[in-house]
């Protein structure tokens, strides 16, 4: 017998449906209807732990994702503050994990990081751990300098040094700076049922990166922070048809907006039409974003004609 939750669920979004009412805001309400465990009962799913980007304006946890596969939370994409709140009610386990893939080191992507690591102190995990992210620059850290800097022996958290020293039983963290000097793509995992690789995106001044998840046969790309100037990442786009193209819908349409650090509603549809896309999701949502989402959703139609999700903390896109 379903639950009454549940038929609510339905029926609400059938009413939806029927009358083509739904606000963003009611159709959100109705995806929190759903158990954020039951993301983990698919095949292959994406699930978004944080929607949110650098401001604590409303409810939504920082940029952070999760890559199911039979079960497994095998990829944590990003961890952003509050994703460690979000990482326990989506029932991931730490010791599931292939790798913890960063796509750049502004706080909004990594502060949720040290307890992560912390909780995962407890997880009984013996494999070691990839910690993949850019290169570092003059301002911006390497994987490897910011696990010392937050675990090290010296670092904030230096208790949890056995991280990076085999010490103790706790897993090894192995750092991995993937190169933002060569516009190719560039291999980071290669098991056999997942496939991670990463190019460089444009940033402004940022080491960045996206990620391209190739598993059972579908194809999830994490664009992460992004500039219309990413010309690498477009290449790397051109007739990937992916299943997901997870895009962050940062600025508005509106003149004077950030366009060197991130893309506007336009620019997000030229690449998902390059792309072939089969779905486009929307996620790190700013506010001025959220206000302006008639005028974004339409700059994106005007190239793109597939299906467009707007997503928030805990949503899963099955595949």
């Amino acid at each position: 017998m379903p639950s009454l939750s549940l038929l609510r669920h339905t029926m609400t979004g059938l009413l939806c449906l029927l009358l083509f009412g739904c606000t963003l805001a009611e159709k959100q309400r109705n995806a929190a209807d759903a158990d954020p465990k039951a993301c983990a009962e698919n095949p292959l799913a994406l699930q978004i732990l944080g929607s949110g980007g650098p401001i604590a304006d409303d409810h939504r946890a920082g940029a952070s994702n999760l890559v199911w596969l039979d079960g497994k939370a095998r990829l944590l994409v990003d961890a952003g503050a509050g994703s460690f709140v979000r990482y326990g009610e989506a029932g991931a386990q730490f010791a599931d994990h292939d790798a913890i893939l960063l796509t750049h080191f502004h706080g909004d992507h990594i502060g949720g990081l040290p307890s992560l690591l912390n909780a995962g102190s407890f997880a009984g995990r013996t494999e070691p751990l990839m910690l993949a992210g850019p290169q570092g620059s003059d301002v911006f850290p390497s994987p490897e300098e910011l696990a010392e800097a937050a675990i090290g022996p010296n670092g904030m958290l230096r208790y949890l040094a056995p991280y990076l020293n085999g010490e103790s039983d706790f897993p090894k963290l192995t750092p991995l700076a993937i190169s933002t000097d060569t516009g190719s793509i560039q291999n980071v995992l290669d098991g056999d049922d997942l496939k991670v690789s990463a190019v460089r995106v444009h940033h402004l001044t940022v080491p960045a990166l996206a990620y391209i998840i190739e598993a059972g046969g579908k194809t999830i790309v994490f664009a992460g922070d992004q500039s219309f100037l990413s010309e690498d990442f477009e290449t790397a786009m051109r007739g990937l048809k992916p299943d997901l193209l997870v895009m962050h819908n940062a600025i508005s349409m509106a003149d004077g907006q950030p366009r060197g650090l991130h893309r506007d509603g336009r620019s997000m549809g030229e690449v998902a039409k390059l792309a072939g896309a089969q779905k486009l999701i929307l996620t790190h949502h700013m506010q001025r974003a959220l206000n302006d989402m008639d005028a974004i959703m339409a700059a994106i139609a005007e190239n793109y004609d597939g299906p467009v999700e707007v997503a928030d903390d805990l949503s899963c896109f099955a595949l």
